[in-house]
């Protein structure tokens, strides 16, 4: 089963606050783990919403909207990309996961659709 995992935004991550070396240090041995267990398949963080854009479709029209975007909970500001058994396997990696902010976090977990899926 992949799982996307989505690190939600904060508003230090929208500021653009880079995280401590200490967090980068936790993150990189969590990531290590991940991997060693043979379950990461990607990981990345976003830059602020300020430096993206998002396009609006309403049948042939398209509207480009430049960020910052509103409601930063609604952000996402990392992700991975993980290969597990369910969605129990990647709760609990989630639940080993040093916080991925200096405050307040969330992170959300979301099931691919695999091909099987869609038959």
């Amino acid at each position: 089963m992949r799982v996307m995992v989505l690190v939600k935004a904060t508003d230090d991550s929208e500021l653009g606050t880079l995280p401590s070396a200490e967090l980068m240090a936790a993150m990189g041995r969590f990531n290590e783990e991940l991997s060693q267990a043979g379950i990461l398949r990607f990981a990345d963080g976003l830059k602020p919403s300020s430096q993206g854009k998002r396009v609006a479709f309403d049948g042939p029209a398209r509207t480009v909207m430049s960020g910052p975007f509103s409601q930063t909970r609604e952000l996402v500001a990392g992700f991975w990309l993980w290969e597990v058994r369910d969605m129990d396997e990647a709760l609990a990696w989630v639940q080993r996961c040093p916080n991925p902010m200096p405050g307040p976090s969330e992170i959300e977990i979301r099931p691919l659709y695999e091909m099987d899926d869609l038959r």
